[in-house]
């Protein structure tokens, strides 16, 4: 630490630790160091929300660099500015005196400036017989030099942030207007479905949006949507197909399974019992199997399955599936009725219906019974998962806001 690089302020004003070890950081700015000025004031508007700024206190800020006569802020050099408070609230654009103030200790506790107050209090500068100043008393710039890589890192994150908020209003935009146009289309042509429930949901989840204050929660809101359009084409899909041809339905599956060329499904080595071929021939599985939906969301919705997880975590289809035969044994579900769900499902929505059956345990009286109802109905076209999913996200989100 250089000798004097710690000053303490006039008068009643108090110093913490906090600007004590500013003052030092500032004092070792690595030689011959040299930024822009200005580059280093753009960052810092950028990053204001992160460092907790308010526009005055960066009109303030914008007036002290004024003061600098150079367009680069140099170690070596005098890095403080002394205006008088008449001076700075007229480049500030005539701020009052004590918002001046106001912000410029706003400026001063975010650490973007330090006080070097004189004896006396008073900001002034003591020049030799050249004129060149000797000693100066005011705001010293010398954070700002010091921490020009931290406050680029800064502006450089909140713009990836921003860039992602706005990729996510994308898709919600896209989303919404899918699920608008297909619902009015289904409706107006008289397709068979619950189209006022789904209609309600897509309102609520629209209203959600309004009141949308990070980018988590937009993100949140943003994977109901999908969920929603993926059911509602789901269900449309069902009923189109079945309009067609037994011919000529199995050949437009067939060319979609074909183009498919890369499936979300991992392969899963099998055992003969639980995860072997189809051990029951009057279980047919379905020509299309149930659409799989994101990990992330099935997680989201059952959180309670994770504990079952050797490390209490789950990352892929694959750990979900051998958590699924933990849960099937401990709420007394047979092998032959898992076996019998995975060949109609499929293994990973057998498995994410294991994790909906657990995490509403409390209100099902046989697990077994109802996975095998859950199989039936899928194998007739009925079932998907999808509204389940989206009810327990509902009663998670609702019980989180009651305990909050």
């Amino acid at each position: 630490m250089q000798t004097g690089s710690v000053t303490t302020p006039f008068g009643r004003r108090t110093i913490s630790l906090a600007l004590i070890k500013g003052q030092m950081e500032s004092a070792k700015i690595k030689p011959g160091k040299s930024v822009d000025k200005w580059k280093i004031y753009r960052d810092i508007c950028d990053a204001r929300s992160l460092l907790g700024l308010r526009d005055r206190a960066l009109s303030v800020l914008n007036a002290l660099l004024s003061f600098y006569p150079e367009t680069c802020l140099v170690e070596g050099t005098t890095l403080v500015v002394f205006p008088s408070n008449a001076q700075l609230a007229t480049r500030a654009n005539g701020i009052a005196g004590t918002t001046l103030r106001e912000n410029l200790a706003i400026l001063v506790t975010a650490g973007i400036i330090h006080r070097k107050d004189s004896p006396n209090g008073k900001r002034y500068a003591r020049k030799d017989r050249a004129g060149t100043v000797e000693e100066a008393y005011g705001f010293s710039l010398a954070p700002l030099l010091a921490r020009s890589e931290e406050l680029a890192h800064l502006a450089q994150q909140v713009a990836a942030e921003r860039m992602q908020l706005k990729i996510v209003k994308e898709k919600i935009t896209l989303c919404r207007r899918d699920i608008r146009k297909i619902l009015t289309a289904a409706m107006e042509e008289g397709a068979s479905g619950d189209w006022g429930k789904i209609e309600a949901h897509y309102v609520g989840l629209v209203f959600q949006i309004a009141k949308a204050r990070s980018p988590a929660v937009l993100g949140n809101v943003l994977d109901e949507l999908v969920m929603l359009r993926e059911e509602l084409l789901n269900t449309l899909e069902n009923q189109l197909f079945s309009e067609k041809s037994d011919a000529n339905g199995d050949e437009c599956r067939q060319h979609i399974q074909n183009s498919n060329t890369e499936s979300i499904h991992e392969s899963e080595p099998r055992s003969e019992k639980e995860q072997g071929a189809n051990s029951n021939p009057a279980i047919q599985p379905m020509s299309e199997p149930i659409k799989a939906f994101p990990l992330g969301l099935v997680l989201r919705a059952c959180p309670d399955v994770a504990s079952y997880a050797p490390d209490g975590t789950i990352t892929s289809w694959r750990e979900l599936m051998s958590v699924a035969i933990t849960v099937r044994s401990m709420l007394g579900v047979s092998p032959s009725a898992y076996q019998d769900a995975c060949d109609v499902m499929g293994p990973e929505m057998a498995a994410a219906a294991m994790a909906c059956i657990l995490e509403r345990g409390g209100h099902i009286n046989s697990a077994g019974g109802y996975l095998r109802d859950l199989t039936r109905r899928a194998e007739k076209g009925e079932f998907s998962l999808g509204p389940m999913l989206m009810a327990l996200m509902r009663a998670n989100a609702s019980g989180e806001r009651k305990a909050g």
